[in-house]
């Protein structure tokens, strides 16, 4: 019926006319132009992400009409440092239809691996409890000075510890005046609730204030009603989320848009009428809940939100005692990999990133706790392999058995419209999680295999045009890191990678037939694609890979290094993926790392690890730069945007914790101890020398390979012979392992039952 009545109303024509009718540019004419930078595709973009995208400027709006018409209130940080013109992250507002966050989009989640809760931290403490919700702020007024606000202070310490819960601690100090807050989850999964714990002292003393702020890292969240606790020890917020404080404050003040930000009533509290609830129909209420500070004492205010509001009771009362977990993480890192090495920022990144993807992975994988809380194939098969390679083999599976609802009846596995790379990954990390865990698939996983495989058979481009994108997947938006629609390389890359992967699982779980069709597919494809390489102009000029067969050399080509890794599809070393790394560092790196400069428009982490990960592969030391500049650019407490600001080092794309980044750190470590190419197992290849000299013992492990799980353990004295000693547990016949242990002489063994002595390689004249 949709279809007939499109094709009865000429709705072209009623578009073009009203708009011409009310001097508006014709939107279906504007929108021929845009599609004519990219390459024809059945899909223009994603509907997911232009629906995200709308979400995304509706806010920025409303922060256009809030924000600077209101500069004297209290804003976040982002929006403190954003509307500075003495700072670096000043962004000029005159053609800005929407003002977002673009230089400071970093925050860090408070969680637990059983748990998909995700309350957020921003980089001055202000919480954020509920998805997308509104924040609590800290604020010191002093009776004498100025006061600390947090996100108006120039220096914050932070941290993110984890003993027992995972808690992130934020201290401000001015003027002898100091503030801390720590946030971290207490309750049962039935029934978590947030704590803020906050401590506050003033040397004349003052008050510290715990204040409800209608914003949050991305900007305005609407608040309309706030209401007193009737027993006087919280708030209701909109008539349904309780805020309990451990004790009574002093004073209580309520106000909204109208009457302007409750900070100014706080600073003079004695000369304003205090009431029980504060309404607003622009939805800009706020409160401010003060306790008296005594000079050179401090006082401590705990905060409690229950984060399930469908459980939430507002009559709860303090005295009810709350369960404190102290073993969730400590139990679900008892088998994780454990690293040791003399560099304790690197050692505590590779923690926390291991964390951030237990936290991400608690129900379905998301790559971040906030702007990208909804579920990519693409990061979560990347998310995926790092978790089977820490061992978390029963997340996966269970993971990879909702794979098969995702799939269309065609075969294709859609998380975005338009996005051809998805069915290669689903393939790939089915076939991993089995060489992985050395367990047969899940009962319904092959059939979803077959379609999968089929599916990129017929998606394939067919007829005899001779064109060089022949035999390719079809143009499409792909991975939005690499440009407009085209007919990416990296598509092609993945679904050869899925044929193989397809095509191992039939040979040994399905039928031979198949098994050997799929094997044909993927080498004609995997021809095609190298086909379609040597005959690209810019491939015969420079012997580097551009993004696709009608693109130039820029920083999309960092997508087809995917060949490489984490695929490797070719050999280490293969010069036409270097001379790739060669054109990219030279033309696209700022500040020593990757700089996407389409869409991202920022350094990113995760693309700068892969671009490692091939140097690694091909014994380039400059993987080592890379790699330490990564960890440079890390947040206090361990975190990555997806791309960061040149120059704020704050975030300026996506998620403030992206779990894409944090798996590339992972897999980056491990593959500095062990690594897998084809039947073999590399050995300490990537070791730093800094961690041989430095005298220390060195390990990793246990990790999971397609061989088995191995453990490795560098002992004795630097300078001289050293041992290696490994734990392993093979599935079957024991790989070759090489070591490659810089400054040592290479090693060539088969799983050995003492440990190997490793013999310093002689000093070259």
């Amino acid at each position: 019926m949709i279809s007939l009545f499109k094709r009865w109303i000429p709705w072209k024509f009623l578009v073009r006319r009203a708009a011409r009718a009310y001097g508006f540019i014709d939107p279906l004419g504007l929108l021929a132009r845009i599609r004519r930078f990219s390459q024809p595709s059945e899909v223009g973009e994603p509907l997911e992400l232009i629906r995200a995208g709308i979400a995304f400027h509706a806010r920025g709006l409303v922060n256009t009409r809030a924000i600077q018409h209101n500069l004297d209130w209290v804003w976040p940080y982002w929006v403190e440092r954003q509307f500075n013109p003495e700072d670096p992250s000043f962004i000029p507002r005159a053609f800005s239809i929407t003002h977002v966050n673009l230089t400071q989009r970093n925050w860090t989640a408070v969680g637990r691996p059983d748990l998909a809760c995700y309350p957020i931290v921003d980089p001055r403490g202000l919480v954020t409890p509920l998805f997308d919700g509104w924040s609590l702020d800290l604020w010191l007024l002093p009776d004498e000075g100025l006061p600390l606000v947090p996100s108006r202070v120039p220096e914050a310490e932070q941290e993110l510890t984890w003993d027992p819960e995972l808690r992130i601690t934020t201290r401000c100090r001015v003027h002898g005046c100091a503030l801390e807050a720590g946030t971290f989850l207490i309750g049962p999964g039935s029934e978590p609730v947030l704590e803020l714990e906050a401590s506050g002292s003033c040397p004349g003393g003052g008050r510290l204030v715990v204040a409800l702020r209608p914003y949050n890292p991305e900007g305005i969240q609407f608040v309309e009603r706030i209401e007193a606790q009737t027993k006087g020890t919280g708030w209701v917020v909109d008539g349904k989320t309780p805020i309990d404080f451990s004790e009574p404050p002093d004073a209580v003040l309520f106000s909204n848009y109208r009457e302007g930000d409750v900070f100014q009533k706080a600073l003079a509290p004695e000369s304003h009428e205090h009431s029980a609830s504060a309404r607003c129909d622009v939805g800009m209420a706020t409160a401010a809940a003060l306790f008296t500070l005594d000079a050179h004492s401090s006082r401590t205010v705990s905060v409690r939100i229950p984060l399930d509001e469908k459980k939430a009771r507002p009559d709860r009362t303090r005295a009810e005692e709350i369960e404190r977990p102290t073993e969730a993480w400590a139990s679900w890192m008892s088998g994780a990999p454990r690293l040791r090495i003399p560099d304790d920022c690197i050692r505590f990144l590779h923690d926390t990133s291991l964390r951030t993807l237990l936290m991400l992975s608690a129900d379905e994988v998301v790559p971040g706790p906030y702007t990208y809380r909804r579920f990519w194939f693409r990061d979560a098969c990347l998310m995926l392999e790092g978790l089977l390679c820490a061992g978390f083999t029963d997340r996966c599976r269970r993971t990879l058995d909702t794979f098969p609802e995702r799939q269309k009846l065609t075969g294709y596995f859609q998380s975005q419209q338009g996005e051809w790379d998805s069915n290669g990954q689903v393939l790939w990390i089915y076939d991993r999680f089995e060489r992985l865990s050395n367990t047969p698939p899940e009962p319904g996983w092959m059939a979803a295999v077959g379609k999968g495989a089929d599916w990129i058979r017929r998606k394939r481009i067919r007829g005899d045009t001779g064109a060089a994108h022949e035999g390719l997947l079809p143009a499409g938006f792909s991975a939005e890191h690499l440009g407009p629609n085209d007919y990416y390389y990296w598509d092609a890359f993945w679904g050869v990678a899925g044929l193989h992967g397809a095509a191992r699982l039939a040979a040994r779980y399905g039928s031979r037939e198949k098994s050997e069709a799929w094997f044909r597919e993927a080498a004609d494809l995997e021809r095609t694609v190298f086909r379609s390489i040597e005959r690209n102009p810019t491939f015969q000029r420079t012997g580097a890979i551009p993004a696709a067969p009608y693109r130039r050399m820029d920083a999309g080509a960092v997508g087809s290094l995917v060949a490489d890794y984490p695929l490797r599809l070719v050999p280490p070393g293969d010069p036409r993926f270097l001379a790739t790394v060669d054109h990219l560092m030279k033309s696209c790196f700022h500040h020593g790392a990757f700089f996407q400069d389409m869409i991202h428009s920022g350094i990113n982490p995760y693309l700068t690890l892969a671009v490692a990960q091939t140097l690694l592969r091909a014994g380039d030391p400059r993987y080592r730069d890379l790699f330490l500049r990564v960890a440079e650019l890390a947040s206090p407490t361990g975190q990555w945007p997806e791309a960061i600001h040149p120059w704020t080092g704050g975030g300026c794309m996506g998620d403030g914790q992206h779990g894409w980044a944090a798996v590339e750190f992972l897999q980056l470590v491990r593959s500095l101890f062990v690594r897998e190419e084809e039947d073999r197992l590399i050995l300490g290849s990537g070791l730093l020398e800094e961690w041989l000299r430095s005298g220390e013992d060195l390990s990793y492990g246990p990790t999971l390979t397609a061989f088995g799980r191995v453990s490795l353990h560098l002992e004795g004295p630097p300078g001289g012979k050293r041992s290696l000693r490994l734990e392993t547990d093979w599935y079957g016949e024991p790989p070759s392992l090489v070591v490659r242990i810089p400054g040592y002489r290479p090693l060539e063994v088969i799983d050995p039952s003492d440990p190997l002595t490793l013999e310093p390689e002689k000093e070259r004249p």
